[in-house]
């Protein structure tokens, strides 16, 4: 009986043993499977964006003429939400055209495509023609669905329409509030084609082109001519295409957008971002409240001085009262504030306050080319400092007490500028905290910060958050930018060597 037992035991063990030898080969065969299909060139796809890694990109590209490729990173937030909207748009385009196809690539994971295409940042957006994979086109239009399909639709076909009899042209000026037509006398010549590369990257306004001699004479045009309709304002502007220079694309455009916004834009959800994106270098402020007649009145003044400085300023009215009120903090202004002006050099954020006597046209124009020739000083932001400033370990800076602080001959002020809402400075305040303990009984040393968004300096500008300048003893107003590590134990060894690190301490760049 007991042979019996262990015989049955042996034949029971051989029969488990065998059951998980078999299940341990189908997993094998199960990865295999999944290498098999990882190494594929197969394209398989997710909400109709291509999936793609260096196994199947060849084939991507040999199969679509037209190919966008989003090279992501998993992590970035940027990304999850561009996700949905490129989505939306390769939806959109393959209704259109089988041509036109998007795809996306896991920059983590698929560093050999990233390390070829040069992707440094995420998103990055390249489109890739006719299979070509060494001069693909950097993505240049708007990161939502829309700008996606009107981008890659101005590639897709041609950028322009041809235009070839009076009812057409008046048809294609009256179908947009903007349209630009350029008249050319040959369209396979240089300007023709500086015309179209133009309207391949301005994809928010519609192009047409014109050869036949009957719309030159119709529309009053003897020579090459750029002309820009519009369905506000004075109601065209022409660019005449220089016999001798030719066309500048870079200056077409330009131009094009210059003219293309009203000569008073009112700042709003939908103009923002043709407000910031217009690259003029000064924006001229009317705050009003749009519920008080009285100050609406004030617009009439503001247009007619807004004309001598298109292109070079440009006019803006926000209503304090609507979507402008978010703005206000900005300027260290509130509701009560209007009507009042300000000047804003975009450059450095640099802000301008004119006398409120008047709001005429003529004293608003003597105050925009006083700015422009340098001989108006800016208005500077400054919080009043609070009561202990001065008594904790790490001191309050505010506008109107830096200078005395910072520049003190007998101090080395090591100074944090921050941002409330940034998340790159709340997590270094307790480090900042400590080293203000740390320091807080030396006579030479003084460690302080000061919040930018409340606070400007006329001869220091603050790009990013955090930012540390470390200003030593001594004279001459002398400034050191620290980039290193942000821990205690290195800002010490930066203090305690004068305002460098050892060389046997190498610095490690943070980017604010």
């Amino acid at each position: 009986l007991v042979w019996l037992l262990v015989l049955s035991l042996a034949w029971l063990g051989l029969a488990l043993g065998g059951e998980e030898d078999e299940e341990d080969g189908e997993v094998v065969a199960e990865e295999e499977e999944e290498e098999d299909e990882v190494l594929s060139d197969e394209v398989r796809e997710e909400e109709g964006v291509l999936v793609l890694h260096e196994h199947n990109f060849a084939r991507a590209l040999s199969e679509h003429r037209l190919l966008l490729v989003d090279f992501y990173a998993p992590w970035c937030g940027h990304c999850q939400r561009l996700a949905p909207a490129f989505a939306q748009a390769a939806a959109a385009l393959r209704n259109e055209s089988g041509a036109v196809r998007l795809g996306k690539v896991d920059a983590m994971a698929q560093t050999a495509l990233a390390n070829e295409f040069g992707i440094t940042s995420y998103p990055t957006l390249k489109l890739f023609r006719d299979g070509n994979r060494t001069h693909p086109l950097a993505y240049t239009g708007r990161m939502d669905t829309e700008g996606i399909v009107r981008w890659m639709q101005r590639r897709a076909g041609p950028s322009a329409t041809l235009l070839q009899d009076a009812n057409a042209t008046a048809a294609f000026i009256s179908s947009q509030d903007l349209v630009v037509i350029g008249f050319f006398k040959d369209l396979g010549g240089p300007a023709a084609q500086a015309f179209y590369e133009v309207a391949g990257e301005v994809v928010d306004m519609p192009f047409g082109v014109a050869e036949a001699a009957e719309l030159f004479q119709a529309y009053g045009l003897s020579a090459d001519t750029i002309c820009l309709f519009k369905k506000f304002d004075e109601g065209r502007t022409d660019f005449p295409v220089d016999p001798a220079q030719g066309l500048d694309v870079a200056e077409l455009t330009r131009l094009l957008r210059i003219h293309s916004l009203e000569l008073v834009m009112e700042f709003t959800n939908a103009t923002s971002n043709q407000i910031f994106s217009a690259n003029i270098p000064h924006h001229m402020l009317l705050f009003l409240n749009k519920s008080s007649s009285a100050q609406l009145e004030l617009r009439d003044g503001f247009r007619v001085a807004a004309g001598a400085f298109r292109g070079k300023v440009l006019f803006v009215v926000v209503d304090v009262a609507g979507y402008g009120a978010d703005v206000l903090p900005f300027f260290g202004l509130t509701p009560a504030d209007a009507p009042t002006l300000r000047l804003v050099k975009m450059e450095n954020n640099r802000k301008y306050r004119m006398d409120q006597d008047t709001f005429s046209d003529t004293a608003i124009r003597t105050f925009v080319q006083a700015v422009l020739d340098g001989k108006v000083k800016p208005h500077l932001l400054s919080a009043e400092p609070p009561e202990d400033w001065d008594t904790r370990p790490v001191k309050v800076l505010v506008g109107k007490t830096f200078d005395q602080v910072v520049f003190d001959e007998t101090k080395n002020v090591f100074v944090k500028f921050y941002a409330p809402w940034c998340s790159h400075c709340q997590a270094m305040a307790a480090a900042w905290e400590e080293l203000g303990e740390r320091y807080k009984d030396h006579e030479d040393i003084v460690i302080a910060e000061m919040d930018a968004t409340a606070n400007e300096l006329e001869n220091i500008t603050i790009n990013g958050f955090p930012t540390l300048h470390y200003f030593p003893a001594g004279p001459g107003r002398k400034m050191v930018e620290y980039k290193s590590t942000r821990d205690v134990e290195t800002f010490s060894k930066f203090l305690e060597n004068g305002g460098t690190l050892p060389e046997e301490s190498p610095a490690v760049s943070e980017a604010p």
